[in-house]
């Protein structure tokens, strides 16, 4: 990088910069920056960011102070030319093919020399998993390697100071999803000062053991403020239930929204918590598949009331026609009272509307790709739109300087309107047309509702299509002696196995040794000892067997078991909403016996444990037990006054494996209490269904806040054993 180019050296990253902003806030509805205070404002850092959402996360990285990203191959970068551009939009060129790392990161070490931020993404690639898949080291290699070019080369740097990451999590409430919302957490700056040490040493492997050390601690910074979950069972039955416990669309404070989704990620992990465990996931992913299928949300369905007698022996009410047809009265009335304010502005951005439908349509098999059409789609719309929209109001003003400040002050402040009363609109008109699908579908005869067989297909959830990219165990490599060092621990699914009452000794899941490249190995196993494991179960009664209509999945924690589920058209509204009411209320019932049975064991044992990752367990008041310390509780103040388990006994399984260094590098596993658990989504802002004994006190609509009350049990606890247990 030539310094001569002074100020204006990133004048077109600026841009660059001003315009990602406009895109990224006109397609997201907010996003809010969590630890920006762990960014440090002087010196050289390197950005590690989650990739999950293609080209809308580095919009996000731009942010931040400036910075370059990484990723130009030098063929693009040849001339001075093209290499001024290049570097001018924030791109530095890197040999990808040298084995000599500081010819491999010389732009780099270029940029953070200069005192520069580098955004990196160490995932290699961006994919849709129900957890982080894999970490490389690339992102630690130039870490130390600068801090080693630094120490060598101390002429070269405009800086002294170090070199830190700054790990970086993009969480999106729903990727694909016009107007949702992003978190982007900033964790704690990572120093070199713990890795100097045995990367300069002349022993050898130990700056590759000291790469490793440094790129599991990204990694556990990145799953600490990520979601991840065993499989996408557990995914999509935490996501139901947080739908329906925070019914209003964007209630849920987003600097919760990680921990919230965790604690329910983690709750529906634990196997055998509750009598009705396997019901209530699969009522949770049978209504969440119903609404995948009809592209509805449980939010807009919310305005519907619940029937007041949902007594489990007696069919399920639904809605009657009046009430529907009054809501729909409503909803319309609604709509017409926002369309004369936003007509002009809803026929102008239509293209716009419509090339970012189609735009997604492309793709509609990859959801990480899907936002990223929809923006780029949209914009080379607004693109021809906006300027014409210009020269047209410029024209009727003579073409004079004047009428050309007149023509784009007016057309920013159009589209500043729209942005503003895009929110509002947006959801009127999905209301309106939810309203309107509900009422022909109660209004239809019954006689068109789907049959069971044919309903069949639409109460699995799809699951999305695998990345080729992303490093995967393989079930051929698993190795017979589970004691070897794992590269990669896959997780098993939840059992229905009898229940003991503490953990079993025998709940490791089957490890796989695979061999990645010497470039960019993975630390799957690390993610994997920080999330909960399915497999250990907590002292409760056995459940009994459940007949479930559809077939219940079992996966991997990639889910590589099974293909992806095929496109599917979406079912005629006139035939398959009965089902989706229905299995609303079914899904809500199951979940009001579920917290009411998780409450009530907890405060009649005092004992009952759910799993935990590790950082929320440290965080709200659990516990964990690492090896070598067998039998000590790490925890806060909370919970040390308990012995092993709570009972007298430690039984523990524990996850170890071997880092780079050949130390052994072991996580325990974390737990929380029940009732702690529960009450940590009480306090913000959770709905949680009441379970009374008696039938008809009544249910109002998630709308109100009314307290919630279920006429009876869930459907694995019929009336009479309810009683007999309160």
């Amino acid at each position: 990088m030539s310094s001569a180019a002074g100020n204006d050296y990133f004048l077109l990253h600026r841009l660059i910069r001003h315009l990602s902003g406009l895109a990224a806030s006109s397609f997201f509805s907010e996003i809010r920056v969590v630890g920006g205070d762990n960014v440090p404002q002087t010196g050289p850092i390197i950005i590690t960011a989650t990739h999950h959402n293609m080209m809308l996360d580095p919009l996000q990285r731009f942010r931040i102070r400036g910075y370059c990203i990484i990723g130009v191959k030098p063929p693009c970068s040849q001339t001075p030319s093209m290499r001024q551009v290049l570097l001018s939009s924030g791109n530095i060129p890197v040999e990808r093919k040298s084995k000599d790392r500081q010819v491999l990161f010389r732009g780099t070490f270029e940029a953070l020399s200069k005192g520069y931020a580098v955004a990196l993404f160490p995932e290699g690639t961006s994919y849709t998993e129900p957890r982080i898949m894999q970490i490389k080291d690339g992102a630690a290699w130039a870490a130390l390697e600068y801090t080693k070019y630094a120490k060598e080369n101390p002429g070269k740097c405009n800086t002294t100071q170090e070199v830190k990451i700054v790990p970086v999590a993009i969480v999106y409430t729903n990727k694909s999803k016009y107007r949702s919302s992003v978190i982007v957490e900033f964790g704690q700056p990572i120093s070199m000062d713990p890795y100097k040490e045995q990367f300069f040493s002349d022993v050898e492997g130990a700056p590759r053991a000291a790469a490793k050390q440094l790129s599991q601690a990204i990694e556990t910074e990145l799953v600490t403020h990520t979601v991840n979950g065993p499989d996408w069972d557990t995914i999509y039955a935490a996501r139901m239930a947080r739908d329906i416990l925070w019914a209003r669309e964007g209630s849920i404070n987003l600097d919760e929204f990680v921990a919230i989704s965790q604690t329910l990620v983690d709750i529906f992990s634990t196997s055998g918590l509750t009598p009705n465990f396997n019901t209530v996931r699969h009522r949770l992913l049978e209504y969440y598949s119903l609404l995948q299928s009809t592209n509805l949300t449980n939010s807009i369905l919310s305005t519907l009331p619940l029937p007041r007698d949902l007594d489990p022996n007696k069919p399920v009410a639904l809605p009657s026609r009046l009430l529907t047809l009054l809501i729909f009265i409503r909803d319309t009335c609604s709509s017409l009272m926002h369309l004369p304010f936003f007509l002009f502005p809803l026929i102008i951005h239509l293209p716009v509307y419509i090339m970012g439908r189609f735009g997604a349509h492309l793709v509609q098999d990859e959801e990480e790709t899907q936002a990223q059409n929809k923006v780029a789609f949209g914009l080379v719309s607004l693109f021809l739109i906006y300027p014409a929209a210009f020269f047209f109001l410029w024209a009727l003003l003579w073409y004079t300087p004047t009428g050309a400040m007149i023509a784009a002050g007016t057309v920013w402040m159009f589209a500043v309107y729209h942005n503003r009363m895009i929110n509002a609109n947006y959801e009127a008109a999905r209301r309106f047309i939810a309203a309107w699908r509900v009422l022909i579908g109660v209004w239809a005869p019954k006689k068109w509702d789907l049959s069971l067989a044919a309903l069949s297909p639409y109460t699995t959830p799809s699951i999305p299509k695998e990345n080729p990219w992303v490093q995967r165990p393989s079930p051929e490599s698993e190795p017979e002696n589970k004691t070897s060092k794992p590269t990669q621990t896959r997780i098993l699914p939840p059992t229905t196995s009898t229940i003991s009452s503490a953990p079993s000794d025998n709940t490791t899941g089957t490890s796989a040794d695979v061999s990645p490249s010497s470039e960019s190995p993975n630390h799957t196993n690390n993610i994997i000892q920080l999330l909960p494991n399915p497999n250990l179960v907590l002292p409760s009664e056995q459940e009994p067997p459940v007949n479930l209509t559809t077939n219940t999945r079992s996966f991997s924690s990639s889910s590589s078991s099974l293909p992806s589920a095929p496109s599917r058209r979406r079912p005629p509204t006139r035939r398959i909403m009965r089902h989706v009411l229905r299995a609303r209320v079914e899904a809500v019932k199951a979940l009001a016996a579920f917290f009411d049975h998780l409450e009530r064991a907890g405060e009649r044992k005092g004992k009952l444990k759910i799993r935990a990752s590790a950082h929320l367990a440290e965080v709200y008041g659990g516990f964990e037990v690492r090896e070598g310390s067998l039998g000590s509780v790490v925890g806060n103040a909370n919970n040390r006054d308990l012995n092993a388990n709570g009972t007298g006994d430690m039984n523990v399984n524990m996850h170890g494996n071997l880092n780079g260094s050949g130390n052994e590098n072991t996580q325990g596993q974390g737990w929380r209490y029940a009732t702690e658990a529960v009450g940590f989504l009480r306090k913000r802002g959770a709905k949680i269904p009441s379970v009374s004994a008696g039938v008809g006190l009544g249910m109002n609509g998630l709308e109100e806040d009314d307290e919630w009350a279920l006429g009876a049990s869930g459907s694995d606890m019929d009336t009479d054993e309810l009683k007999a247990e309160r």
